[in-house]
Order: C-alpha cells, then sequence, then structure tokens
C-alpha cells in the first residue's frame, strides 16, 4: 500500500475519533438545554409555581431515561424495522450491553434520548401553574415511550419511511419541536386557561383578557442564552466534517440574530417599546427555524429564517391569546409548532445545492419535489402526534385527572403539589420559625421593663390632656422620596415608615403591554411615608411635603391626616407624647 494511502486511511481514522468524540459533547450540551428550558419556563411563569416547574423539567428526563431505556430507543433505532414504520424491540441494551456497544449504538443512544427528552419538556410550559404533576409524569412518558421514537425513527433511522423519501429535518424542527409544539397546544386547550387570564360575561363570552406576567424576566433571558448556547451542539453533533460543522455553526447564529431583531422591532412598531419577553421567544424561534435546513442553507436563506420566524412567533403568541383564548404562558405553541412548521418546509423553499447537505430547493433550482416531501413528512409527523396525544390526554382527564382543583391553583402548585412554601427560601409568605439560639434575652413584664437600662420619665394616659397624637400618611413619586426624606429631618422629624406601593389617582396610569396583552396600567409604582407627629406642628409637616414634592403635574401625590389614639414605645413602655421622641 502506498505511503499516501496510508496516511489517507490515518487521517480518516483521526476525523471519525474526533468527531464521534464532538457527538458525545454535543449530547452533552443538548443536556445543558434542559437547565434553559427550566429557567426560561420558571421565569415566564408566577414564583408560586417555580419549584413545580423545576420538578417537572427534571422529571421529564429522568421518567423518560427509563422508558426510553425499555422500549424507546428499541422502537426507534432497531435493526429489524417493520414496514419503514417501527422497529421491533430487542432489549439489547439490557440483555447484552457488550453487543450494544460492539454494535455503535451507545453514542446513538445518548444522542436520541436527550433529543428526546427536548420534546417532552416543551409541553411544560404551555401547561404551566394548573397541571397535576403526576398527570405531567404520564404524558411526559407516553412522549418519550411511544409519540418521539416511532416518528424520529421514520426521520432518522435510514429504514424509516420518510428518510426512504428523502425528508430533511438535519437536527429536529419536524421530528422534535414541532411535535413539542402540537403536544403543547393539545394540552393548552384540554386542560384550559390559568383562572384570571380570561373574564367572561353571563353568556360566557370572553369580555376581557388579563396579562399575567411572568415573575423573573432575568430567569427567562439566562434560560434563552443558556437555550442558545446549547442548540451548537442541538444541530451540530452530527456534522460530519469541518466544513459542515462550520456552516451548521454560522446558521444556527445568523437565524436566532436575524429573528430576535425582527421581533424587537415589530414589538416596538406595534406596541410603541420593545417587548423584551417576546423577544426572548423570538431568539428561540429563530433557532427552532434553523433546526432543519441548518445544513442545507446558506446565510442569506438563515437570515430570511429568522425574518419570518421573528414576526411569526408574535403572531401566533398573539393570535392564540388575543383571538383564540388558549392560555400558553411561555409561548411554546408560537415557538416551536409554529417554527418546527415552517423550519420544515424552509428545507423546500430555501436548501442551496452548494451548501454542506447539496439538497435542492424550490427558490434556487425551481423545482417543487423537496417542498412536496417536506410538506408530506410534516403532516405525517404532527397527524400522528395529534392522535397520541388528544387519545393519552383524554384518558388522563377522565382517569386521574388533568387539572389541580381552584384552591391548588390559587395557593400555587408549589405548596400543593409538592410541600414547598416557596421556591424563594428568604421569601416565604410566612413568619421566620428558626432558631436563632435567643434564648438569654430578657423578657419585658409590666408597665416598667425588667432592664434598667433605660429610664421611664412618666406614663401619660388620654384622658389627662396629653398632646394630641396625629399620624400623617404622604403618598409620592419615587423620585422624590430622597428630597421628603431630607425635608422632614430638617424640621425635627425623627422617624418614619417607608413602603414601596403601588396605586392610581385619576390619571389611571398609562398603557403597557405583555407578550400583546394590554397590562392592567391603572396601578403605578409609588413610595408611601407614614409620620405620626405630636411635638412638631402637623401644619408644618404638611407644607413642607407640599413644597418638596410639588411639580405640578399629574402624580404628584396626596397627604392623608389621621388622629392617632396612642402610641406604645415596646422598648421603654413609654406611650403617648414621650413614646415619639427621642432619647436625650
Amino acid at each position: 500500500m502506498a505511503i499516501e494511502e496510508i496516511t489517507k486511511l490515518v487521517e480518516e481514522s483521526v476525523t471519525s475519533e474526533v468527531f464521534g468524540v464532538w457527538f458525545l459533547i454535543g449530547a452533552a450540551l443538548v443536556f445543558f438545554m434542559q437547565a434553559g428550558f427550566a429557567m426560561v419556563e420558571t421565569g415566564f411563569t408566577r414564583a408560586k409555581n417555580a419549584g413545580n416547574i423545576i420538578m417537572k423539567n427534571l422529571m421529564d428526563f429522568c421518567i423518560g431515561t427509563v422508558v426510553f431505556v425499555l422500549l424507546g430507543f428499541s422502537l426507534m433505532m432497531a435493526e429489524d424495522y417493520v414496514l419503514g414504520i417501527f422497529g421491533v424491540p430487542n432489549l439489547e441494551i439490557l440483555t447484552d450491553f457488550g453487543a450494544f456497544l460492539k454494535g455503535g449504538n451507545a453514542p446513538s443512544f445518548v444522542f436520541n434520548l436527550v433529543f428526546c427528552a427536548t420534546a417532552a419538556t416543551i409541553v411544560s410550559g404551555s401547561m404551566a401553574e394548573r397541571t397535576k404533576f403526576v398527570s405531567y409524569c404520564i404524558y411526559s412518558g407516553v412522549i418519550s415511550l411511544f409519540v418521539y421514537p416511532i416518528e424520529a425513527g421514520w426521520v432518522w433511522n435510514s429504514q424509516g419511511w420518510l428518510a426512504q423519501l428523502g425528508f430533511h429535518d438535519f437536527a429536529g424542527s419536524a421530528a422534535i419541536h414541532s411535535v413539542g409544539g402540537i403536544t403543547a397546544l393539545i394540552g393548552a386547550i384540554m386542560v384550559g386557561p390559568r383562572l384570571g387570564k380570561y373574564v367572561k360575561d353571563k353568556a360566557g363570552k370572553v369580555k376581557k383578557i388579563n396579562a399575567i406576567p411572568g415573575h423573573s424576566i432575568t430567569l427567562g433571558a439566562l434560560g434563552c442564552f443558556i437555550l442558545w448556547f446549547g442548540w451548537y451542539g442541538f444541530n451540530g453533533a452530527a456534522a460530519w466534517d469541518s466544513n459542515s460543522l462550520a456552516s451548521i455553526f454560522v446558521t444556527t447564529t445568523i437565524a436566532p440574530a436575524v429573528a430576535t431583531c425582527t421581533t424587537m422591532l415589530y414589538t416596538w412598531f406595534k406596541n410603541g417599546k420593545p417587548d423584551v419577553s417576546m423577544c426572548l421567544n423570538g431568539s428561540l424561534a429563530g433557532l427552532v427555524g434553523v433546526t432543519a435546513g441548518c445544513d442545507a442553507v446558506d446565510a442569506l436563506g438563515s437570515a430570511i429564517i429568522g425574518i419570518v420566524s421573528g414576526i411569526l412567533v408574535v403572531v401566533v403568541v398573539e393570535v392564540l391569546d388575543l383571538k383564540l383564548h388558549i392560555d400558553d404562558p411561555v409561548g411554546a405553541v408560537g415557538v416551536h409548532l409554529a417554527n418546527g412548521v415552517w423550519g420544515t418546509l424552509a428545507v423546500g423553499l430555501l436548501a442551496n445545492p452548494d451548501a454542506p447537505a447539496g439538497l435542492e430547493g424550490l427558490f434556487y433550482t425551481g423545482s417543487f419535489k423537496l417542498l412536496a416531501i417536506q410538506t408530506l413528512g410534516i403532516l405525517a409527523i404532527l397527524a400522528w402526534t395529534v392522535v397520541t396525544m388528544t387519545l393519552t390526554f383524554f384518558i388522563i382527564k377522565k382517569t386521574v385527572g388533568l387539572r389541580v382543583s381552584k384552591e391548588e391553583e390559587i395557593k400555587g402548585l408549589d405548596s400543593t403539589e409538592h410541600g414547598l412554601p416557596s421556591a424563594y427560601a428568604d421569601f416565604l409568605p410566612a413568619v421566620e420559625s428558626l432558631d436563632y439560639g435567643y434564648e438569654e434575652a430578657v423578657n419585658v413584664t409590666g408597665n416598667v421593663p425588667v432592664a434598667e437600662a433605660v429610664s421611664v420619665k412618666k406614663m401619660p394616659t388620654f384622658d389627662d390632656g396629653t398632646p394630641k397624637l396625629t399620624k400623617v400618611e404622604i403618598i409620592c413619586k419615587e423620585s422624590r422620596f430622597e428630597a421628603l426624606k431630607a425635608a422632614m429631618m430638617d424640621i425635627g422629624i425623627t422617624g418614619m415608615t417607608v413602603s414601596h406601593v403601588l396605586g392610581c389617582g385619576v390619571q389611571k396610569g398609562k398603557p403597557e403591554y405583555y407578550r400583546g396583552v394590554q397590562v392592567e396600567a391603572n396601578l403605578l409604582p409609588k413610595i408611601q411615608v407614614d409620620i405620626v407627629v405630636s411635638k412638631v406642628p402637623v401644619r408644618s409637616v404638611i407644607d413642607t411635603a407640599k413644597k418638596v414634592l410639588y411639580t405640578g403635574h399629574i402624580g404628584d401625590g396626596k397627604i392623608f391626616v389621621y388622629d392617632v389614639e396612642n402610641v406604645v414605645k415596646v422598648r421603654t413602655g413609654e406611650e403617648g407624647y414621650d413614646a415619639l421622641q427621642d432619647v436625650e
């Protein structure tokens, strides 16, 4: 054998080993996307359900692993494939692990498992905040056991009937995202909207739509960045050489970036301000859209995919909410279903023969063949998912039940489903019960403290002509608080209670939008300052506050004056006038 041939074989062997390792690294990146989905779904929902969201994202992977080992992988990738539809289960992974490894099945198992978990976790967001945890576990298992393995086998098993036709879904716009998205739509319809989302009149017609903002846009953004990062493995893991990998990284970067810019401009023009949460959805929509053809489109094609995705996600989210009244808290249907379908069809339109996949799209060759195959494939995958998951949700609804009770939903699923008072322990809505070791503290009893550190001058009552006590309550703009505080100190006010509050006056705020739905605009952030005075003249407090807070614009604030019956200083036992005075 010539030295050139030997060198070529060595290079091919090394390249094969390198890309084999990259394939497994890509699988690890896809697994890390579970964290991204968890953060997006948690941030876009309310804090009282955060623990429940995290638990569901944890369990869909763990349950999915169990059922994928038992049956799912065999249905998808078994060598004995029946009529191009499903594999014959052989349980080789459990019965003959050595043969399983020698057959080269281990990398495929790991990679398809993390893909399967992605399809399952998409559903969580659309049904968040009102679905029973046990019901989620059941339908998550069904997706991983039957739904994903069979339709994914059509696409990625070389014996699958769609693969035989030439259907192209490189990384799963159809096989993963469309499946998760259509299941999310079915689930959202069958479980119904969250309480308070749609207000109906006596005839049952929706007369008002309420925005229910997520509790942490920061978590949502973190999840979006994690998903984008993981998507390089999602799309690129199956690359067969460095040229195709580089091309996939380029298209996987361009599409979401263009989609995000498009969403920003679209919502900015439409609502007067760019919508943060919708822009995060726009990034994910662009990623979903380019997934099927990341190896088949060029830079221009990926940009076109991004433009359409950026508009499509907003339109679908708003149509579902405003027109069809389907409650999808995180926009899973708009991101995954709409753009999964679009991305699949985009291959038939925008595939460039010069791209690594070498496919012939309509816009480059004038041939409708690939577009027809893509259309048939996506319709078949959606039909299979609709039938199986509608039946699954129907059975669950009639047996264990799909939705929690109204009382449980109002309290939040963290406490009612998991016994978790709050996912944010430092912000528990209850009095803290920790023992900090203060058993030695001196207790005060009677009118005079046991501790003699403070001398008590007198204990006045309110039938002996003691000075009048008055509470002055000031509501003002946040920006004027520091000036108000300084002015109060200057006139001798030594104590005040300050609170952040929400309120409204005659102006009723101004309209803002969250995901296309107008937020109740009659509550604006204000500062409430409570002062109880006796020595300082009340009129002096009022006049000073008016002078400091006045700007001449609506929203300057209000001042309320109340009589106070008594004041008691806990530390000394002093009451009335003396309780308000500083220690000299």
